[in-house]
């Protein structure tokens, strides 16, 4: 089932966004150099880029945006889950006039929340960024006539 207004279905945004989770789990476990890394940054991007042209959906910023934000969700869900993996012993603290102010519990809940948050907007301004590629390149190259 297409959703109208995006030209693409919600399991093909959310496949489309889960295409950057690899770079995630490959960052925050520390599994890749700097090469590796910046093609698993920028080859979902191209590829969500794309399948947008290709598909000539109705208004690419907003589809864009919509895979955007799902893959904010995915890098922020991703990031929780290997938290621990990733910070090891050494989790982050508040510094300075914040530091050893909160119970422990809750400081890992505010830092957490905010990298959720964090998260879901770098997603976001992925997304946006693409979207108004995609919408500049939409309205450069015509549509085929059929």
């Amino acid at each position: 089932m297409r959703t109208k207004a995006l030209g693409l279905s919600p399991i093909a945004v959310l496949a489309l966004a889960a295409l950057g989770v690899p770079r995630v789990i490959a960052h925050d476990l520390s599994l890749v150099g700097p090469t590796v890394n910046a093609l698993l940054v920028f080859l979902p991007i191209a590829l969500w880029l794309a399948v947008v042209l290709w598909k000539r959906v109705p208004n690419p910023f907003l589809t864009l945006l919509a895979i955007g934000s799902a893959y904010g969700v995915l890098l922020g869900l991703t990031h929780q889950v290997l938290w621990s993996q990733s910070f090891g012993d050494t989790p982050p603290t508040l510094g300075g006039n914040l530091a050893g102010t909160l119970s422990p519990a809750t400081e890992a809940v505010l830092l957490r929340t905010f990298a959720f948050g964090s998260s879901l907007l770098t997603g976001v301004g992925v997304g946006a960024a693409t979207g108004a590629v995609g919408w500049l390149v939409s309205r450069l190259i015509p549509a085929p006539r059929r």
